[in-house]
């Protein structure tokens, strides 16, 4: 990558109290004699020695194996994803989270706003339904993965209902998610032509979902166009979809984990939220937000990708006690999962209410839900990461 430095050399932030907290300052390593990569032997099985590594000799450096610039820390991973200077990537055009515009606070205001009315209750009627009807079908067997049978399914079937689409399409609009569509927008063709002919008949007759909102929306007093309309439709699905069947599964493993814990919320669902945002900490369902630095900052050229590593960040034990316990009542999980500033996910609000809905219908239809006997599937992956398979004994 042009302008990286070689050989590679490690930086540590500068104080709390610079204009940029992760800027760097050259320092010598007397513990390490070069930085690990992300990308070495074994990292994909248990990334949380190197993230220890990393916030403690490295806290910025450039990984030429993985080709990005590395911030492990919680102080400078936060300042990071805020930093107007450091661009989400962007895999085309028309992506509205993706957008440095004007348009960008324009269109995250509309979705927002959009969610914060009817659609909400549509959204969380989905959630409803969908879960108990998952939760039932597991109701008579000894085990099921609850992966492959929950978590999979449901944050997709829930944004299906939210956007007012046909239920029995659920099924192909969950495959999209899953191959290549994220919270992002991604490539995404084959729904752009789906959703079409959707928008024409909600222009024609809205009703109380998202999708109705968003044609019905007059930003400037004038209606959205159908790109943008799909461009935003595109991001929600995205937003709530395999991320969050990612951070679901993590969830119930914490819970399932955690019995006593699993028994307070049951008895306390108001809690549940916390719990969800500690799982989030804890184990994030993206481990890695790639940035693109729009000038120089510091030792990172510009053009040059930034790794914000969230796995690390989250662990961070300069920010959290005990960081690697999970505890559904600590009091201030942090907020770093889902992104932070002009950044922050619009999914998250989502993401939330499909996780607190989900847990609610297994509590209420699987009062005996519980692991199943034998060797716990760790969690997998890189860049996401969660459990692939959470085998429960639903009775």
């Amino acid at each position: 990558m042009p302008g990286c430095p070689s050989p590679v050399t490690a930086y540590a932030p500068s104080c709390p109290s610079s204009d940029a907290p992760y800027a760097p300052a050259r320092v010598a390593s007397a513990r390490v004699s070069a930085p690990p990569s992300l990308l070495d032997p074994g990292v994909e099985r248990d990334p949380h020695p190197l993230y220890r590594t990393l916030r403690g000799d490295f806290p910025l450096v450039y990984d030429e194996p993985f080709g990005a610039w590395l911030i492990s820390r919680y102080a400078d991973v936060r300042a990071a994803l805020a930093d107007p200077r450091l661009a989400a990537p962007s895999p085309g055009p028309a992506a509205p989270a993706r957008r440095e515009d004007g348009t960008h606070g324009a269109y995250r205001a509309l979705v927002s706003s959009a969610l914060g009315g009817r659609a909400a209750a549509a959204l969380a009627a989905g959630v409803e339904r969908t879960a108990y009807v998952l939760a039932r079908r597991l109701a008579s067997r000894q085990e099921a993965d609850l992966v492959a049978e929950f978590c999979q399914w449901l944050p997709a079937a829930a944004v299906v209902a939210a956007l007012g689409l046909p239920y029995e399409d659920t099924a192909r609009v969950h495959a999209w998610c899953r191959t290549g569509l994220d919270h992002l927008g991604g490539h995404r063709p084959a729904l752009d032509a789906y959703l079409r002919p959707h928008i024409v008949r909600r222009r024609a007759h809205p009703g109380d979902d998202l999708l109705s909102a968003l044609c019905t929306a007059r930003p400037g007093g004038r209606p959205l166009p159908d790109e943008a309309v799909t461009d935003l439709a595109v991001t929600v699905l995205g937003a709530v979809g395999e991320t969050t069947a990612r951070a679901l599964a993590s969830f119930l493993a914490n819970l399932l984990d955690h019995a006593g814990q699993l028994e307070l919320i049951r008895a306390r669902p108001e809690l549940t939220g916390g719990a969800w945002a500690e799982s989030l900490r804890r184990d994030p369902p993206l481990q890695i937000v790639p940035r693109r630095a729009l000038e120089p900052i510091g030792p990172i050229p510009e053009g040059a990708t930034v790794a914000c590593l969230l796995g690390s960040a989250g662990r961070d034990p300069a920010r959290f006690a005990d960081p690697d316990r999970y505890d559904a009542f600590r009091p201030d999980p942090g907020e770093l999962a889902y992104g932070s500033g002009r950044h922050f996910c619009l999914g998250a609000p989502l993401a939330r209410l499909t996780a607190e809905g989900g847990l609610r219908a297994l509590l209420a239809v699987l009062p005996d839900l519980r692991r199943a006997p034998g060797p716990r599937p760790r969690a997998e992956g890189l860049i996401s990461r969660s459990p692939r398979t959470l085998p429960v004994c639903p009775r």
